[in-house]
């Protein structure tokens, strides 16, 4: 008897593992000695059961259930431990394991939430509580697998959740066809539940069909999903199993996202474990990225890497044991150089505590300006054999990237000292000049040396020598055999001729003719003067150097870089002088019409930087950049685009004068008439409106960068104040929806940010998108079915429109900077809407106005007037859902206008009362006309009452609406009669209702600063 007492009963466990800090093994330990001591195992079966039945109707995640389920999971799995176990413990029955399996596998489809949730969760903790090595027979396998699968498709998130998590266990990653993994991959990608797409993410098991899903969940829109992907892909995959190109693409997105926590667990989960991966090989990690095509990623992780390392640590990789604090040429790779360079801009960041380390690693500005010298000229030059040795190039952009890298290290040196600086800057225009610097590095060299000097007129003069020498070189200019050899002929007569002189002038001295020698030594004395110029002559022919022009495409293609670099670097305030005109008619010019498309694209760029430095340049070169606009490639079009938008950002519409209007503009003043000013303004409207037609036909281009540039320049020009048009708004918005955009994530972003701030920066703004409502949306709706267009949501972009135009939304410099108004941009488009729908009742786009009607929002003082156009609207739609939608909207504002003509009513009576008291004087004293004077004011008052704001609105609502103000304006006609007291009641309301108004406009602004 006292062993049969110490049984739990079930109904006992359950109630006992619903109380917290109670030991829920020493309970399931008890009730299998129960379980044991039965006889009867089907009415244990049952009555467990029916306990778990309590539990599985109550769908809220409350302790006590939960504890419960999981005791009863615990209990469950506590006689699954092996095969033969199991068939000695479970009995002919099959056990309370497969009972219960069975009872949760016929509860999954149940009508209830809750009970195919708990049976779900149920499932998955009998699951995960079985030993690794469990197992379970092929038929109960194949059913639990086969409703979950189904459980994956529930309305309910969180039974979709469990049913993820269930099947964690049922997967087999090398599968091809495993129908869990293709579940997971369908799901994980297109499950409207962020929950749902975490769960799927942390049981997928990663392989070559599932690895492409989790990566593409680090673009995930939901914080909490790209977070856990960056710890899935660090605790679960290894480094080696993704490609490079994925590797840069998870460490790009991921040191760069919008949300810190994704940051966070990029930099410590994803690149420490990757770290882990090299053993902590900064330069070996490196290694495995595309350094060469992707180094502003690389740059994001050494300074990631370097914020958590010692500094000491991190100088050691680059200290060379030869004291020269310079790394051998011959053991330069890529990564260190990398390496070197942002480390050196590291230490410079950290001010005094880096500078200690900063010395030991970089040498003084000479021994470095040496060694960059000297590297330089061991960069191979590749000649056209070569050209198509794939291991030739690929050596050569190596050397160029280590170059650009000890390039850049130049920022990081001390050139505070004259000396240093001066033998730094004769090194760096000595590199310029040589014929082997490969073009890539020409940019970086100029920048560098634009940035040591800082005077521009010593800028200017230091590149315009150096594109001199780099153009017209000194050349030796090499001897013709023939000429040399005419010469020494003539040398060698011209000696013959002296011998016979000088013996034929010893005879006549010997005779004593002295007439004769005179003639003979005058003679030998101009032969010793042509033996000496012919000398002459022939050793100038062997050292002979001239400038020798060159016009090669790779010697413009140098010199239209420094130029450029100049260009970039000059202040506003130079202006063009000689010597930059010099360059232009030399340089820039002829490369416009240059055969090489290199050569031109760098002219078009040299030919905008110009037109920003001059107004006067700009509007003389403003058609060549036309003219390139239209007829030259891509490329450059794309560089004209730009320089036209940039010259039209900084000199508004002045390119656009034309010669004649300028002639108008220098007329004499009395002579001036205004036809010819109307004729000049009209010709220079023209003149834009062609150039802005031009500029947007861009919109349309085939070409996605020609589209993107158009974009934003026009959208630039709109948000500066230069551009106003309603028109060019609305194919922006048919651009930023067209679904051939998808792909030009530039456009997409800079349309998405473009719109909000444009439409909420003033009021002025957001009535240009109420002009672009109406065309945008017909356009969409008359679009073809083969158009594009067709395939966009025409309720999305009404919705669009109604949220960029809603008053609340405005920044609070534009709410004080306004005047006040009666309507809003909402009020306006309202009456619009209504005009439009009373135009063809019958529209298919009614339903679109409809529920952008409802999304208004709308002032008291339209109520009055829109409630009369909501009534014809009723009466002659016959659409449903757009009836019941104009109902709700008539009953909003016919109870707005209740409350509003109350508070109109308390107003004016205030009103009334203080002209009483103001006046009760002179009614004293006119004793006899107060009578009728009270009568008429209280007429007045009772017909301001009947028409409060009357004569204040703006828009006109419609034909009907002025046909029936004017018969309610002719019945109260009498009412106008004494014209001096309804002046006076009638303007003080109005005041009083805009200074409350304003007043609750202020209170709403300080609400909205405290938030």
């Amino acid at each position: 008897m006292g062993a049969e007492e110490t049984l739990l009963p079930v109904k006992e466990a359950f109630q006992l593992a619903q109380k917290p800090h109670r030991n829920q093994a020493e309970l399931a330990v008890a009730l299998s000695r129960t379980y044991r001591a039965a006889e009867d195992k089907t009415a244990f079966h049952e009555e467990f059961v029916h306990r778990l039945k309590r539990a599985m109707v109550i769908y809220r995640r409350e302790p006590a259930v939960e504890r419960a389920l999981g005791f009863a999971a615990a209990f469950v799995t506590s006689f699954h431990q092996s095969d033969e176990d199991e068939d000695e413990d479970e009995g002919d029955d099959g056990g309370i394991l497969r009972h219960v399996f069975a009872f949760l596998l016929k509860s999954h489809k149940a009508n209830s939430n809750a009970v195919r949730f708990r049976a779900c969760q149920l499932i998955n903790k009998l699951l995960g509580s079985m030993p690794e090595n469990a197992q379970i027979d092929d038929d109960l396998f194949d059913k639990i697998n086969e409703a979950m699968l189904i459980r994956l498709k529930d309305k309910i998130p969180n039974v979709r959740i469990q049913a993820v998590l269930a099947l964690s266990r049922l997967q087999d990653p090398k599968d091809d066809d495993c129908p869990v993994a293709n579940a997971y991959a369908t799901l994980i990608e297109n499950d409207s539940n962020p929950e749902v797409r975490r769960a799927v993410l942390s049981c997928i098991a990663p392989s070559a069909k599932t690895l492409p899903k989790i990566v593409g969940r680090t673009k995930d829109v939901k914080e909490a999903v790209r977070k856990l992907a960056y710890q899935v892909l660090a605790e679960k995959v290894h480094m080696k199993a993704m490609s490079i190109a994925q590797r840069v693409m998870l460490l790009q997105q991921g040191l760069n996202d919008r949300s810190d926590a994704v940051k966070q667990a990029a930099k410590k989960h994803l690149l420490q474990g990757w770290l882990r991966y090299t053993e902590g090989n900064i330069l070996e990690l490196l290694h495995r990225l595309d350094l060469e095509n992707s180094s502003e990623v690389a740059v994001s992780v050494l300074s990631t890497l370097f914020s958590v390392t010692p500094l000491n640590e991190l100088a050691k990789v680059c200290k060379n044991s030869d004291g020269r604090k310079l790394i051998p040429v011959e053991t330069l790779t890529p990564d260190i150089a990398l390496y070197w360079r942002v480390l050196c801009e590291y230490l410079k960041s950290k001010g005094e505590e880096g500078e200690e380390f900063l010395e030991q690693i970089l040498p003084e500005p000479v021994v470095y300006a040496e060694y960059l010298l000297s590297y330089i000229q061991s960069i191979p030059v590749v000649n056209d054999e070569q050209r198509n040795d794939f291991s030739c190039i690929e050596n050569l952009m190596t050397k160029e990237f280590i170059g650009q890298q000890l390039i850049l290290i130049i920022k990081s040196l001390d050139a505070n000292e004259e000396g240093g600086r001066k033998r730094l800057l004769a090194i760096l225009q000595e590199i310029l000049t040589l014929p082997t610097t490969p073009i890539s590095l020409v940019s970086f060299l100029v920048e560098r040396l634009l940035d040591i000097i800082i005077d521009d007129n010593k800028r200017i003069q230091t590149i315009t020598e150096i594109i001199s020498e780099i153009r017209a070189p000194i050349v030796t200019v090499g001897v013709n055999p023939a000429d040399v050899r005419k010469k020494e002929l003539k040398i060698a007569e011209i000696k013959v001729k002296l011998i016979e002189a000088k013996e034929a002038l010893e005879n006549c001295i010997t005779i004593q003719d002295f007439n004769q020698a005179s003639e003979l030594k005058e003679k030998i004395k101009a032969l010793e003067d042509d033996k000496v110029n012919l000398l002459k002559e022939t050793e100038q022919l062997e050292i002979k150097e001239v400038h020798v022009e060159k016009n090669d495409a790779e010697t413009l293609q140098k010199c239209l870089i420094l130029c450029y670099e100049l260009l970039k670097q000059m202040s506003t305030s130079v202006g063009i002088g000689a010597t930059m005109n010099g360059i232009i008619e030399s340089l820039i010019l002829p490369g416009i019409i240059s055969v090489h498309p290199v050569v031109r694209n760098l002219a078009v760029l040299c030919l905008g930087c110009c037109g920003l430095q001059n107004q006067s340049f700009a509007s003389k070169h403003f058609v060549l950049l036309l003219q390139v606009l239209q007829i030259d490639d891509v490329t450059i079009k794309i560089s004209a685009l730009k320089a036209i938008f940039d010259q039209l950002m900084t000199f508004g519409i002045e390119p656009f004068k034309t010669k004649k209007s300028k002639a108008l503009q220098s007329e004499d003043a009395e002579i001036n008439t205004d036809e010819e000013q109307e004729s000049k303004e009209a010709e220079e409207m023209v003149t834009a409106k062609h150039v802005l037609k031009l500029l947007s036909d861009f919109l349309d281009s085939e070409v996605s960068e020609l589209r993107t540039v158009a974009a934003e320049g026009l959208a630039k020009l709109m948000f500066c104040g230069l551009l106003v048009s309603s028109r060019i708004l609305s194919r922006l918005v048919l651009l930023w929806y067209n679904p051939v955009t998808e792909d030009d994530v530039r456009l997409r972003h800079c349309l998405g940010v473009f719109f909000p701030m444009f439409a909420y920066a003033s009021r002025t703004n957001q009535e240009c998108f109420e002009e672009a409502f109406f065309p945008t949306l017909q356009t969409l709706a008359n679009a073809p079915a083969s158009s594009p267009l067709a395939e966009i949501d025409i309720t999305n972009v009404a919705e669009l429109f109604v949220d960029l135009t809603r008053p609340s939304g405005l920044n609070p410099q534009a709410k004080n900077s306004q005047d006040f108004q009666a309507l809003t941009v909402h009020d306006n488009l309202a009456i619009k809407i209504c005009n439009e729908i009373l135009t063809c009742p019958c529209s298919p786009e009614i339903r679109v106005y409809t529920k952008a009607l409802s999304s208004l929002e709308l002032s008291s003082n339209l109520a009055k007037d829109l409630l009369v156009l909501l009534n014809e609207i009723l009466e002659q739609v016959k659409d449903r859902t757009c009836l019941r939608a104009l109902e709700k909207i008539k009953i909003q504002l016919e109870k707005g206008n209740k409350e509003y003509g109350e508070h109109a009513v308390e107003a004016q009576d205030a009103s009334t009362t203080a002209i009483i008291y103001q006046n009760e004087d002179e009614k004293n004293k006119e004793a006899c006309l107060t009578p009728v004077k009270g009568v008429k004011a209280a007429r007045v008052s009772k017909s301001t009452q009947q028409r409060p704001k009357t004569g204040q609105r703006k828009v006109t609502a419609s034909a009907s609406i002025n046909r029936r103000r004017q018969t309610s304006e002719a019945n109260s006609e009498s009412d106008r009669e004494v014209p001096e007291p309804e002046s006076e009641v009638r303007m003080r309301l109005p005041r009083r209702a805009k200074t409350e108004a304003l007043g609750k406009t202020k209170v709403n602004l300080e609400q909205f600063l405290d938030e």
